[in-house]
């Protein structure tokens, strides 16, 4: 399974369509809600946004649709990544609810090589997640800096810190 790309690997205009998706759970949104103390009664209170907002349910906090994206996007885009520089903009496009199926595709929008260091370059993405129904939720814009070739082969491959079997070794 491939974990991330090297810069040589990224083409603007690809489009990375990860998988698999998730379904948002009333569990998933209150734990991320209480784990940031984010306690709006819109994403905590049944009451409260049944009674009193458009939507007459519980809306997922936006930042965990963003977190989600973010973390289906690694293996395609930002696994072997040296640092995440910058997320240019955030969008909440929709809403998202208890039940709802969040899936993900990020495009290669841009890639320069990095003018301080020759082993690495800077990568411009854009991720959109969407509904089991096609509606569009969330898009953002973020910098990857990502190693070349060379910055793997030089640091020990593909995973210089995974140990070995001890069995593997006699």
């Amino acid at each position: 399974m491939q974990f991330g790309r090297t810069y040589e690997e990224f083409e603007v205009g690809a489009v990375y369509k990860h998988w698999p998706g998730k379904t948002v759970t009333e569990y998933d949104d209150h734990l991320f809600c209480l784990l940031t103390m984010n306690h709006h009664p819109l994403h905590m209170d049944t009451n409260y946004a049944e009674n009193t907002t458009d939507f007459g349910k519980n809306v997922v906090v936006g930042n965990y649709i963003y977190s989600l994206l973010l973390g289906m996007s690694v293996p395609d885009v930002s696994g072997k990544a040296i640092a995440n520089l910058e997320i240019e903009s955030l969008r909440h496009v929709a809403p998202t609810f208890h039940g709802d199926t969040i899936y993900g595709e990020t495009t290669v929008l841009d890639k320069t090589p990095s003018r301080s260091k020759n082993d690495r370059g800077i990568v411009y993405v854009e991720t959109k997640g969407y509904k089991q129904d096609g509606t569009l939720v969330c898009v953002f814009r973020r910098k990857v800096m990502v190693p070349t070739e060379t910055y793997i082969k030089e640091r020990g491959g593909e995973q210089p810190g995974r140990p070995r079997l001890k069995e593997q070794e006699k």
